[in-house]
């Protein structure tokens, strides 16, 4: 028995669940997939999709490839007073896990926002936590001042130098770009670029994407992907030419993006974050918000266990 249908249904009736909990987008990066529905009379209280894996007789429940995010969405009813929402939040969660089948093994990174730590603790979860930088959105004039001015500086530069356009047929361009980088990094790709085009063409199709590419005298110096929902603007990928020299082109595509999620009225811009040191300062250097999201783990599998070992 699956909800895939009346999820289907509620997301059709929700425009606002986030981006990498839409139906098509799990139909893109899971094999399979199924989600825990929780009702407040006849009203939604909340969902969690979550992919179907096994590996080796393994149960396995992991953030996909391509996903940023994923876990638990709460709709909370209008109603609700401000005092409850914690409360509303906690119950529906919990109810929620109790909905999704038992795993062996768990890797999931929730949303931004989910803070309900006592609860996954008590569930048995181990918690990491990781970062992103989040912009809110409003004026194009206090945003640029927000910016750090090294990248002021690189942007005005990169304006008589670069020409930026939306050009889809460079989604292999990018994938090559970022091979090369990971590479250089010793950090494989696990996705495909039949993988990728597809989720493009996904997202395309619902008009939630686009590809933005900076050339310096007809030479790609940069590409980004950029991808939204009904309130926020994501930083989805990016890479630079190896071959190219140019400093400017990543810091100008992503100022290009920001200005275009504040054309479409979007309330923030997420660059979804990173670990690496170099990485989080180029986005520290945004002016954004540093946020915190969890990171969901569980490994009660000897076998997986012996795995992840060998592996790290």
């Amino acid at each position: 028995m699956t909800n895939k249908n009346p999820y289907i249904q509620i997301c059709n009736r929700h425009p606002e669940l986030p981006l990498f909990l839409q139906y098509w987008w799990l139909d893109e990066v899971c094999t399979d997939w199924d989600v825990a529905i929780v009702y407040n009379g006849d009203a939604v209280a909340g969902v969690w999709p979550y992919g179907v894996e096994k590996k080796a007789g393994i149960s396995i429940i992991r953030t996909p490839l391509l996903t940023p995010y994923l876990g638990p969405y709460i709709f909370y009813p209008s109603d609700l007073k401000a005092g409850k929402r914690d409360n509303f939040e906690h119950e529906t969660i919990k109810a929620l896990l109790e909905k999704i089948p038992a795993a062996k093994v768990w890797s999931v990174a929730l949303h931004p926002g989910l803070k309900q730590v006592g609860l996954f603790k008590e569930k048995g979860f181990d918690l990491q936590s990781k970062q992103t930088f989040i912009i809110e959105l409003g004026n194009e004039e206090a945003a640029f001042a927000n910016l750090n001015e090294d990248h002021r500086r690189n942007i005005r530069k990169a304006e008589k130098e670069l020409v930026i356009a939306e050009d889809s047929q460079c989604l292999r361009q990018l994938y090559d770009f970022q091979k090369a980088t990971l590479g250089g990094k010793k950090i494989g790709v696990f996705y495909s670029f039949k993988q990728m085009q597809s989720l493009f063409n996904a997202a395309a199709k619902r008009n939630c994407t686009a590809l933005w590419v900076a050339k310096k005298e007809d030479e790609i110096q940069a590409i980004i992907w950029q991808v939204w929902d009904a309130h926020t603007s994501y930083y989805f990928m990016g890479a630079k030419n190896p071959v190219a020299n140019s400093k400017k082109a990543l810091t100008a595509l992503l100022w290009h993006a920001i200005k275009h999620a504040m054309q479409l009225n979007k309330k923030a811009f997420d660059f979804e974050g990173s670990m690496d040191p170099g990485v989080e300062q180029f986005f520290r250097n945004f002016g954004g918000t540093r946020e915190l999201y969890l990171v969901l783990k569980k490994n009660d599998s000897l076998l997986w266990k012996v795995k992840e070992k060998l592996r790290g």
